[in-house]
């Protein structure tokens, strides 16, 4: 799955929200960060093969985590990303 972070940077985002995935059993595979003039932006690949909750509960999960940190967290498949940037 893909996972996307996007917001104003601040000291702990990437902590937060690999924290928890890990609480969820969900494997960062990849990660590549940035800011860009004060916006902090992440890209990570997952692997949610043995996650403890459903796809539903790791979206509603890491979108909390967002709300906390006041930025955007948003999973998808990777399946579906993969066909959305083929058309």
């Amino acid at each position: 799955a893909i996972v996307t972070v996007i917001g104003k940077d601040k000291v702990g985002i990437i902590a937060a929200v690999c924290i928890k995935l890990a609480e969820m059993n969900v494997n960062v595979l990849d990660i590549s960060q940035t800011i860009l003039d004060g916006y902090f932006t992440m890209l990570m690949i997952v692997d949610v093969t043995n996650a403890s909750v459903s796809f539903a509960d790791i979206s509603a999960r890491l979108n909390q985590v967002g709300d906390e940190l006041g930025e955007a967290v948003n999973i998808q498949r990777a399946d579906i990303f993969d066909a959305m940037h083929k058309l």
